[in-house]
């Protein structure tokens, strides 16, 4: 028993100290390919770029050594995690731009199948108040 608590301490302890190193460096990474993909508008997979251009971010601190090794650790988990969504894309059948696009050509359609319903309702609208203006003008006329 004494133990396990040994061992959860330390967990807490040394948890404590990478949690807020792995949420920097998920931080900076989301930030950066974000950044990039709007800029760019595009969302490729530049996960090689996008994670060594984080990890070189992340250890610049550390002076040019901890940029490079930075951008070797970046480029190193990068390369595997590219190639992974890479391959899920192709078994899903669509790139996440393809994806997108359709999204948002379908959201398109729909919102102008909606204002051409709206513009009929308008339109028979207008012809009913007209042929009622013209209903109590001819009842006008014949009193």
């Amino acid at each position: 028993q004494s133990a396990h608590r040994a061992g959860l301490r330390s967990f807490i302890r040394y948890g404590w100290r990478w949690s807020w190193r792995v949420a920097a460096f998920v931080t900076i990474f989301n930030t950066v390919s974000t950044g990039l993909s709007v800029y760019r508008n595009k969302t490729r997979s530049g996960f090689v770029f996008f994670l060594a251009f984080t990890g070189a971010l992340f250890r610049m601190h550390l002076g040019l050594q901890g940029l490079a090794g930075g951008f070797v650790f970046g480029t190193a988990f990068g390369i595997p995690a590219g190639s992974l969504l890479m391959i899920m894309q192709k078994l899903a059948g669509e790139t996440l731009q393809e994806k997108r696009n359709r999204e948002r050509r379908e959201l398109y359609e729909q919102k102008l199948a909606e204002w051409q319903s709206r513009l009929s309702v308008t339109e028979v609208l207008g012809q009913t108040e007209s042929n009622a203006q013209g209903g109590l003008e001819t009842e006008r006329a014949r009193e």
